[in-house]
């Protein structure tokens, strides 16, 4: 066996968690059935809650951060995987309860893993990362609650963040008329770029909500909750479906009945960590099919691993737009 460079996170007898970049031994990955060079990986919110302590994410110690990866197969005894072959892990408790992906080496059971999309380099399965694919997941929830283009406007919340900007551009280029929703008055042409057709100042969600207000969408993607969430559940129209995905402004939701028993809105939950293959593959497809490449660019920003603890404290600040992705190799 032998050691390979990772961040390593590490807590105190007295509570107090430190970060460190360090020689890490191959021998002491964690159980899994196929091992992975990392060339890429990336920053969701999970991941600057896990880097700061903000949050209890991580529930293993000591610990690799890290909830996406891709990269090389570099052995396996799975089945579906061989030496050699281009892979992308998203979710599965990595970085949280198992060693992640902010290290050159990752040991994972393959069951975990897909290959590596065709349409996709490993840099833009990281610019997509957890949050593209969940944002993939939230649009296919839209579509399965029977949401269509021609039933009226989409918002997006938090849409300059990693899930709402893949969001804007996933919708805008399937033809739903997207309304993004953004605190920052310096990122509406972005926006603008990514497709969305109105913008509405985050303010406007973020007060105490009404138990219903004028029918204004005909669904949303959520990932913000708390106040937002229910502001948006209320702003609702007859029969549309909002895909909750995210806690950024707070894990309560401070709503009522009201959307739900007199205008018959689903709220539609969506999980990322935990989905089924099926569904995983079927977001990629998505993602595939429906995700411009130039857009891609637009929200993407390459930066060295190394910078990930700055990163961290900047996202958790909302001073960062689209994705940040890290090259390893």
């Amino acid at each position: 066996m032998s050691t390979f460079d990772a961040f390593v996170l590490t807590k105190s007898e007295d509570g107090e968690q430190s970060l460190d970049w360090t020689a890490f031994d191959e021998a002491d990955l964690m159980e899994g059935d196929v091992t992975v060079d990392v060339s890429h990986t990336t920053m969701n919110y999970k991941d600057a809650l896990a880097l700061t302590g903000s949050s209890p994410v991580v529930r293993r110690w000591p610990m690799i951060p890290g909830i996406d990866f891709a990269g090389t197969v570099a052995s396996s005894d799975h089945a579906g995987f061989s030496a050699g072959d281009a892979v992308v892990l998203n979710g599965w408790g990595v970085g949280e309860t198992h060693l992640g992906g902010y290290a050159q080496k990752a040991r994972v059971p393959g069951d975990w893993l897909i290959a590596l999309p065709e349409a996709f380099t490993a840099s833009q399965a990281m610019a997509i990362g957890t949050a593209g694919y969940t944002a993939a997941l939230c649009v296919l929830a839209l579509d399965r609650h029977g949401i269509a283009p021609g039933d009226g406007p989409i918002l997006v919340t938090g849409a300059t963040g990693g899930v709402g900007s893949v969001a804007v551009a996933l919708l805008a280029s399937a033809g739903y008329e997207v309304l993004a929703s953004t605190g920052k008055a310096d990122e509406h042409d972005y926006l603008r770029e990514l497709g969305a057709s109105e913008i509405i100042d985050r303010e406007e969600l973020s007060g105490p909500a009404r138990p219903l207000a004028k029918e204004r969408w005909a669904g949303a993607v959520d990932a913000v909750g708390s106040h937002t969430l229910a502001n948006v559940l209320a702003g609702t129209r007859y029969g549309g479906t909002v895909a909750a995905c995210g806690l950024a402004g707070g894990m309560d939701l401070p709503s009522s009945v009201a959307p739900f028993i007199l205008r018959g809105v689903t709220l539609a939950g969506v999980d990322s960590v935990m989905a089924p293959l099926e569904a995983r593959r079927d977001a990629y497809d998505l993602l595939a099919r429906d995700l411009d490449s130039s857009a891609l660019d637009r929200i993407t920003e390459t930066r060295p691993l190394s910078d990930a603890p700055g990163i961290a404290e900047q996202v958790l600040a909302g001073k960062v737009r689209g994705r940040i992705v890290f090259e390893l190799a």
